[in-house]
């Protein structure tokens, strides 16, 4: 199994406690009512939400893909970090084994934040990842980022 690591930064004019409550611990609420056309549902399966919890994403008729889990490894609403890991689903296809993601809000000096997400992917035997193959999980993230982003810059008062 072989480990392919990536880095990518966000930056954002809202409050770094906003976009942590929005991305990470309302995210079963906020995203299927933000994404209808992609996400019909996203459930807790197993816990409450912390760290153990396994959470399936159900997505929409018509998608390339039907569900995906994630579990949360690591939750620190004090940091504003998570870790979790996608660990079932056909979105890993042949080639992947799982995907460990951390992601972290810190304050920006203009009251806005930067979002760091580093992505482990772990792969099936010898499979070695090109960029390309990440290229499209990246767009996602940023779409969904910009999606969320968008929302609260709209409604300022959710979240607070």
């Amino acid at each position: 199994m072989g480990v392919t690591s990536f880095t990518q930064e966000f930056t954002t004019p809202v409050d770094p406690a906003k976009m942590f409550k929005a991305l990470i611990v309302d995210s079963h609420n906020l995203i299927p009512k933000l994404m209808p056309q992609s996400i019909k549902s996203i459930e807790f399966i197993e816990g409450d939400g912390g760290a153990g919890s396994i959470k399936q994403t159900n997505f929409s008729e018509g998608s390339h893909f039907k569900q995906l889990k994630h579990k949360i490894d690591a939750l620190d609403t004090q940091n504003l970090m998570c870790k979790y890991s996608l660990i079932e689903g056909d979105v890993l296809g042949a080639e992947l084994e799982s995907v460990v993601y951390e992601v972290k809000f810190e304050a920006s000096s203009d009251g806005g934040c930067v979002c760091k997400m580093t992505s482990e992917y772990h792969t099936k035997g010898a499979v070695e990842l090109k960029e390309d193959d990440i290229k499209a999980g990246k767009d996602k993230a940023i779409g969904l980022f910009k999606v969320v982003e968008a929302h609260l810059l709209a409604n300022p008062d959710v979240y607070a």
